[in-house]
């Protein structure tokens, strides 16, 4: 970036087949040369990419690129967060994009929380400041 201080993410959606997350892979190479500040990768509604976003995430990271999962409480419980969370602390991720989420179709508001306030104090509770 030039001396404007001015800085730019790029957000990802993870790709649902092999070819898509070969193609995503060549996109990311190219774009990482142009020096984003972080990559973030998004979570599905209700959680339906959570794994394909760890597996991003958890990629993009090795190859040496800041990143920034999204990470929702919509269709998880507090143990799979809690897994998440040790999983990007293991790989020396440091920013997350915590939200509350879509609501799964024909499922009611989780139990455990109902805003994105209590996933953030539930990340710190867990984690101390180490997530920002």
């Amino acid at each position: 970036m030039d001396s404007t201080n001015a800085s730019f993410s790029i957000e990802f959606y993870p790709p649902r087949t092999a070819e898509g997350e070969s193609r995503l892979d060549a996109v990311h190479a190219e774009l990482a040369a142009l020096g984003p500040e972080y990559f973030s990768v998004t979570y599905g509604a209700g959680g339906s990419t959570r794994a394909g976003t760890s597996k991003l995430v958890l990629k993009y990271r090795a190859a040496g690129s800041e990143v920034a999962p999204h990470l929702s409480f919509a269709g998880t419980d507090e143990s799979d967060v809690r897994e998440l969370l040790q999983s990007y602390q293991d790989a020396g991720i440091k920013r997350l994009v915590a939200l509350r989420g879509d609501i799964p179709s024909g499922g009611g508001a989780p139990a455990h929380y109902r805003y994105a306030n209590e996933l953030v104090e539930f990340i710190r509770k867990e984690t101390g400041d180490y997530f920002h």
